[in-house]
């Protein structure tokens, strides 16, 4: 497990000769284990936010501490899932599954057993020789996160992966992802638009502003372990989600 810290991150970029900032004075403390949701509106710099952890980009100003270590600009340190799966059509679901394994070096026998039992166990089994073309949405993004986890990096970045789901299958992979979660032991950083899937999965939620995004407000999320979805109903998760609402819309 490691410890996460962004220190008065910003980020400026040049557009028609002239300079805006997409993310600024921006600072996050991460605990190890944690789930945490970054939420805000369109264009704020959530993204932006994630490529400076993940090492993509650097940030004009400020850091980003790993354990203590400055990570700017050094890629290989968090794993990170985009929207879009991302899976090769080329390659059956096992293999897609195991490419950040041989990525490391590891050989494609010890990739496929240790992937087996994970594929079995997350709702994969039976799956490993299709294509993913052949899968539905929700499935391929289990094996895109299964791919994700296999890197085997305690801190994992998801960026919108549920957006393109309907809401039932959205409501069943929030449910399996903390299945996951609560197994691998993970700390997850995760941005959403959905404010229930943000007060739903998380420990913590960080409320952007406009752009330029910068923390408006942390919000604790005081709701019991395990959740369903009778969570959704609780008189505690309606009032979270009108607060939630409310600090959004005046951002609007």
């Amino acid at each position: 497990m490691h410890k996460l810290e962004i220190k008065n991150s910003s980020k400026i970029f040049r557009k028609d000769n002239k300079d805006f900032y997409a993310l600024k004075d921006t600072s996050l403390q991460i605990k190890e284990g944690s789930f945490v949701s970054i939420i805000g509106p369109s264009g704020c710099g959530k993204s932006t936010l994630f490529n400076i952890i993940a090492g993509l980009i650097k940030p004009s100003t400020g850091e980003v501490l790993l354990d203590g270590k400055d990570i700017v600009g050094k890629n290989g340190y968090v794993g990170y899932m985009l929207q879009k799966d991302l899976l090769l059509p080329w390659r059956t679901i096992m293999h897609n599954v195991i490419l950040g394994l041989e990525i490391k070096g590891i050989s494609k026998k010890e990739a496929i057993s240790q992937a087996a039992p994970l594929l079995e166990r997350y709702g994969l089994g039976g799956f490993e020789n299709h294509y993913p073309d052949e899968l539905s949405g929700g499935m391929r993004q289990r094996a895109a996160l299964l791919r994700t986890l296999l890197y085997d990096q305690d801190i994992i970045l998801l960026d919108e992966p549920f957006g393109a789901l309907d809401a039932q299958t959205r409501l069943l992979m929030q449910e399996w992802l903390l299945q996951i979660w609560v197994d691998f032991k993970k700390t997850i950083l995760f941005i959403t638009h959905d404010i229930d899937e943000a007060i739903f999965l998380s420990d913590d939620i960080y409320i952007l502003t406009q752009r330029p995004g910068t923390i408006k407000e942390k919000v604790t999320i005081p709701l019991a372990r395990p959740r369903n979805e009778q969570t959704l109903l609780s008189p505690e998760f309606i009032d979270l989600k009108e607060h939630v609402l409310k600090q959004l819309k005046t951002e609007e």
